[in-house]
C-alpha cells in the first residue's frame, strides 16, 4: 500500500503567519482575541482558547482586549470600529488578500463598479466587499454572471483561494456582460499550486485523503477536485477519522493531501496511521522501525536546505509582485520584488539568492536577493568600523532628533548633534547629500548603526591644521581663500588653517572696511608676516604683494607739478592731502590758502578735490610737501621779491617762526603716525607705545620751545 504526499500540503504562508503571532501573544499576558475563528482548524482552535486566546463574533464584544486580524482580513469601517473603541489591533490579514483590498478600493475611488467572484458568505469576500467605494456584484458561477446586466466597465478580482477553472468559466461569461472589464486574477499562486497538485495526485491514486476542517473552504475545493478525479476520497479531520477498512488493499496507492489551515502535526498524524497500516504485518520491532523509515523519508522531502544558505538558481517565471527561481529544490523559490536587487531579471537568468524559509505553509521555498547584498555591505561596514576608517553615505531622511543615512544599503542614524561643528536648524538639508562618517555605535544583533558627521569634519579639519603648520614659514607667499570679514581684518583659509590679514595690512591706503578690498570666497595670494603655533596664530599681508606707493614716486610727482588730490586728513597745523592710496603729501597752513587763515577748515575740508603743487618729495623720509596756494597762484617773480627787505626783521621771525612750525608739524606728524601704528598692535605692548609716544611729544614740544626762545633772543 504505497503512500504518496503532496509536496504542497498544510499551513499557507498567511495561516502560518497568523498562527504563530496567536501562539505568541497567547504567552505574552495581554488580555487578547480573535476576530472570528483564526483558521478552519477545530483542534488549532481549541488549543488558543484554552490558552486564553478566544474568538469574538463582533467588534462590540472586543471590550478593549487587544484584537487579532486573521489572514481573511476585514472591512476598513470593521478596523474603524475597533480603533474608536479603543482596542489594539494587530493585522494579519494575508498579503496576497491585502492586494486583493487594494485593486478593489482603488479600482473603484472613481464610482467604477466591482464584480467579485466568490462564495458570499464567505469572510474573505464579505471583508474584501466592505473596500469598495461604489456598487459591488458577487458572482460564484456562470450562471450568476449570466444574471448580471450589461455595464460598460467594471473592476473584476477573484476570492484568493477561489478554483481556477471556474474563475475561467465565470470570466468567459463576465466579458460578454462588461464592454470595459478590468479583469485581476488574484487567486493565491500556492492555492492553484496546490489544488493542481491536489488534483493530479488523485488521478493517479486508488484512494485519497484530504486532512483539514470542514468549514474550511480552501479544503472543501481540494475534497472537491480529488473527489472528481478520484471517487474513493474521504475528508477527515485528524487520523482517528480514518476508517479502519480504508485501505483493504496492499497495492492499493493512497494519497494524501491537506488544506491551507491544517497544521503541520495533523497531517503528520495522518501519515504515520496511513504508514501504521501498511505495515501491519510486521511484527512490533520492524513496524516501529519501517514506520520511522518512513516518516524519515517524508521529512527528508520537506527539508533539504536550510535557512541562511547562498544557492544559485535559475529565473523560470516573472509576475507583477514576485519571481520564481528553481534552485533544484523540490519546490522552486519565490522572491518578491522587494527583496529582488536586479529588477532587470529575464527568463532563465541564473541569479544569486539566500533562502529565508524553507517553506512558507504552502510548501513554497522562501528566497531573497536583497539579503545577499545586505550581508556584504554589513561585512564590509563591519570591516571599515573595525579599522577605523570612514564610511561613504547618503542623506535619506531627516527624523526627530537627526537623520537617517544610507550606507551601501545599511540604515545608519546620525543625531543632530553628530551632523555639523556648528548647529543644524534644517536637518533636511542633508537629505540627498553624500558624505562622510565615522561609525561610533554597532548593534549587530537588532543591525542599528550610529554614525557621526561632525567627527569626520573635526579629525580631516585637525589633520589638514597639522600638515599646514608644517609646511608654513614666516616670509612665505601662499595661496589662501577669503573665509569671512570682520572690522578689524579678514580671515583667510590658507590649507586647513585660517590666518588674519589685518585691516593696516590690506591696503597701503586707509581704508575703513575690509570689503573695500577683498570679498569672502575670493582666492588671494598672502605673504606670513609672523607664525604662533602655541596660540594658533597667523598674521598675513596683502599689501606687502602690492607695489608700494612710494616706488617712483619722486618720478610720479616732481616738484613744481600741479596734481589733484583729496584731503583726507586736517590737523592743527596743516592738511593731508592723498594724492594716490598710500601717498599722502602735507600742505602747511601757510599753504591752503591765497590768504592768511586762523584754521585749516577755514581753507579745506576733509573729502575736498583739490590741485596742488609739489614743493618737494623726500623718498627716505616718505614726506611730501605741497601747496595748495601756488597752485592757484604763482609765487612773486624776482624784481617783487627784491622790493621786500630781506633783513626785515619781523619777516625774518615770521618766517623762522613759519619754518619752526613746519618742523613742529613733521614732528607731531611722526608722533601721530607713531601713535596710529602702534595702537593697532596687541595689547601687551600699549602701554609701553603710550609711554614712547608721550617722550617724543615731550622731547619735539622742548625742542620747539628752545628754538623760538633762540629766535626771539
Amino acid at each position: 500500500m504505497p503512500v504518496e504526499v503532496a509536496a504542497h500540503a498544510g499551513f499557507c504562508m498567511g495561516v502560518s503567519r497568523a498562527v504563530e503571532k496567536a501562539e505568541a501573544m497567547a504567552t505574552d499576558g495581554i488580555p487578547s482575541c480573535t476576530l472570528g475563528e483564526l483558521i478552519h482548524n477545530p483542534e488549532v482552535i481549541r488549543r488558543l482558547a484554552e490558552r486564553g486566546l478566544e474568538p469574538i463574533g463582533d467588534p462590540s464584544e472586543a471590550h478593549g482586549r487587544r484584537v487579532l486580524i486573521r489572514s481573511h482580513g476585514v472591512s476598513p469601517q470593521v478596523l474603524e470600529e475597533l480603533k474608536a473603541a479603543g482596542n489594539e489591533v494587530l493585522d494579519l490579514t494575508c498579503p496576497f488578500v491585502d492586494k486583493l483590498h487594494r485593486i478593489v478600493e482603488e479600482g473603484s475611488r472613481d464610482g467604477t463598479p466591482v464584480i467579485l467572484v466568490g462564495e458570499r458568505d464567505h469572510p474573505e469576500v464579505r471583508g474584501t466587499a466592505g473596500w469598495a467605494h461604489g456598487e459591488v456584484m458577487i458572482v460564484a458561477s456562470p450562471d450568476e454572471a449570466e444574471q448580471l446586466p450589461e455595464m460598460e466597465q467594471a473592476v473584476v478580482v477573484c476570492q484568493t483561494t477561489f478554483p481556477h477553472s471556474k474563475w475561467q468559466d465565470i470570466l468567459t461569461v463576465l466579458e460578454t456582460k462588461v464592454k470595459n472589464p478590468d479583469c485581476r486574477c488574484t487567486i493565491c499562486n500556492a492555492t492553484e499550486i496546490r489544488q493542481k497538485e491536489a488534483g493530479e495526485l488523485a488521478a493517479r491514486m486508488d484512494a485519497m485523503i484530504v486532512v483539514g476542517g470542514r468549514n474550511s473552504a480552501n479544503t472543501r475545493k481540494l475534497y472537491d477536485i480529488c473527489r472528481s478525479a478520484c471517487p474513493r476520497t474521504i475528508l477527515v479531520e485528524s487520523a482517528a477519522e480514518i476508517p479502519p477498512a480504508f485501505a483493504n488493499k496492499d497495492s492499493e496507492k493512497i494519497g494524501i493531501t491537506a488544506g491551507a489551515s491544517t497544521p503541520t502535526d495533523s497531517l503528520k498524524e495522518v501519515v504515520t496511521r496511513m504508514s501504521d497500516m501498511e505495515n501491519k504485518d510486521l511484527t512490533p520491532t520492524t513496524e516501529v522501525e519501517a514506520n520511522n523509515d518512513f516518516m524519515a523519508e517524508v521529512e527528508s522531502t520537506l527539508v533539504r536546505i536550510r535557512p541562511g544558505q547562498t544557492l544559485t538558481g535559475k529565473v523560470v517565471q516573472i509576475t507583477e509582485d514576485e519571481v520564481c527561481v528553481s534552485i533544484g529544490y523540490k519546490a522552486d523559490g519565490l522572491i518578491k520584488r522587494t527583496d529582488l536587487v536586479d529588477q532587470d531579471v529575464k527568463l532563465d537568468d541564473e541569479i544569486e539568492v539566500e533562502v529565508v524559509k524553507v517553506n512558507d505553509g504552502e510548501g513554497n521555498v522562501l528566497l531573497s536577493q536583497r539579503n545577499i547584498v545586505n550581508r556584504k555591505a554589513w561585512d564590509a561596514m563591519m570591516e571599515k568600523y573595525d579599522a577605523g576608517e570612514y564610511v561613504d553615505a547618503v542623506g535619506k531622511e531627516a527624523v526627530k532628533g537627526g537623520l537617517i543615512a544610507d550606507i551601501s544599503g545599511v540604515r545608519a542614524f546620525v543625531p543632530a548633534s553628530q551632523l555639523s561643528q556648528r548647529y543644524v536648524e534644517k536637518i533636511a538639508d542633508f537629505v540627498g547629500k553624500e558624505m562622510k562618517l565615522k561609525i561610533l555605535e554597532v548593534d549587530p544583533q537588532k543591525k542599528r548603526v550610529v554614525a557621526s558627521r561632525k567627527a569626520v569634519v573635526a579629525e580631516e579639519a585637525a589633520t589638514k591644521k597639522k600638515e599646514a603648520w608644517e609646511r608654513l614659514e614666516e616670509g612665505m607667499v601662499i595661496h589662501g581663500i577669503v573665509r569671512r570679514l570682520t572690522d578689524f581684518g579678514a580671515f583667510v583659509d590658507v590649507g586647513g588653517v585660517d590666518g588674519l590679514i589685518h585691516i593696516t595690512d590690506l591696503s597701503w591706503g586707509r581704508i575703513k572696511h575690509p570689503s573695500e578690498v577683498v570679498k569672502p570666497n575670493q582666492e588671494v595670494d598672502v605673504k606670513i608676516l609672523s607664525l604662533d603655533p602655541e596660540r594658533e596664530r597667523i598674521q598675513l599681508g596683502y599689501k606687502q604683494l602690492q607695489p608700494h606707493p612710494w616706488d617712483g614716486a619722486v618720478e610720479k610727482f616732481p616738484v613744481g607739478e600741479v596734481v589733484d588730490g583729496k584731503v583726507v586728513r586736517i590737523t592743527d597745523f596743516g592738511a593731508f592731502v592723498e594724492l594716490e592710496p598710500g601717498l599722502d603729501g602735507l600742505v602747511h597752513i601757510s599753504q591752503c590758502s591765497t590768504a592768511r587763515v586762523a584754521k585749516v577748515e577755514d581753507a579745506v575740508k576733509v573729502g575736498d578735490e583739490v590741485k596742488v603743487k609739489v614743493l618737494g618729495v623726500d623718498p627716505e623720509k616718505k614726506r611730501i610737501s605741497l601747496s595748495i596756494r601756488q597752485a592757484i597762484e604763482p609765487e612773486p617773480v624776482a624784481e617783487e621779491a627784491a622790493e621786500t627787505p630781506a633783513a626785515d626783521t619781523e619777516y625774518e621771525v615770521v618766517a623762522t617762526e613759519s619754518s619752526v612750525s613746519e618742523k613742529f608739524a613733521e614732528a607731531a606728524e611722526e608722533v601721530k603716525e607713531a601713535v596710529e601704528e602702534k595702537a593697532e598692535e596687541v595689547k601687551e605692548a600699549a602701554e609701553e607705545v603710550v609711554e614712547e609716544v608721550k617722550k617724543t611729544a615731550k622731547k619735539a614740544k622742548k625742542a620747539v620751545e628752545e628754538a623760538v626762545e633762540e629766535i626771539k633772543e
